[in-house]
């Protein structure tokens, strides 16, 4: 049996075929999908997403490129150095170089060593360790 998630993004996409391609080169699984519908469910380590082919279903508003502003989709990662590699090494744009960032919280500060990309929609992926 599937475990799904507390907390799934579900992204609505331009093409199906072109998402689904970038998220399967990053590594992502298909765990399902429902083809009459243009829906996938990926899954890489622990990080689960669906993404949808726009279909009016969900929009609040019209969708203009880059898709999702104002959020980014944190993704932990457990080698962020080979995955980043793998990333450069298929020439997908890289949005922010790899870097470390130290968060506070409370009385402890968390190290983070992270960089983010855009999907072919524009959601902007941030995988970190």
């Amino acid at each position: 049996m599937m475990k799904f998630n507390s907390l799934i993004p579900e992204l609505s996409v331009q093409d199906i075929h072109i998402s689904k391609k970038f998220y399967t080169d990053l590594g992502f699984q298909v765990m399902y999908e429902r083809e009459e519908d243009k829906f996938c469910f990926l899954q890489l380590e622990e990080n689960q997403i669906m993404i949808e082919e726009i279909n009016d279903h969900w929009n609040t508003g019209v969708l203009e490129y880059p898709f999702g502003r104002g959020i980014n989709l944190s993704m932990q990662i457990r080698d962020i150095d080979s995955f980043y590699e793998k990333v450069k090494m298929l020439s997908y744009p890289i949005f922010q170089e790899i870097m470390v960032n130290h968060y506070a919280v409370e009385d402890v500060t968390y190290e983070d060593k992270e960089f983010l990309i855009q999907d072919p929609d524009g959601y902007l992926l941030r995988f970190n360790n």
